[in-house]
């Protein structure tokens, strides 16, 4: 698969993850992919498994992706998923292997006020 075939896919990723449409989400997962939350030291193993843990989530989720690079085998996502009104910013890692994510890692951080230090130094960026 093709930088550009890998990009599209990725789109059709985050899409369907906005839409709800937990089939399609789950496409672009190998049958073994891992699914990695190192903040909550979860481990999530196999498709099917990482698709149910998402369609037993029970909060209205949104996604809004900010950008995406990569290239080859390692691509990152960087987007805006909010759970029920209230953003998260959140970074996803996926690996590739045979045209399939084999390995994602997500981070999440939530949203927090600049610093007063800093304040004559910075553009505030919504």
């Amino acid at each position: 698969m093709d930088d550009q075939a890998i990009l599209a896919a990725l789109q059709r990723h985050w899409a369907a993850s906005d839409a709800n449409d937990f089939e399609a989400e789950h496409d672009i997962y190998r049958e073994d992919a891992v699914l990695d939350y190192p903040q909550s030291g979860e481990r999530i193993r196999g498709r099917g498994t990482i698709q149910e843990s998402r369609f037993v989530q029970p909060n209205k989720k949104r996604f809004t992706v900010r950008r995406i690079v990569g290239g080859g085998d390692l691509w990152v996502s960087e987007f805006v998923l909010t759970y029920d009104g209230v953003p998260s910013y959140v970074v996803s890692i996926m690996e590739f292997r045979e045209g399939l994510v084999a390995h994602e890692t997500q981070y999440f951080g939530e949203k927090f006020d600049p610093a007063p230090s800093r304040a004559h130094l910075v553009e505030v960026v919504r």
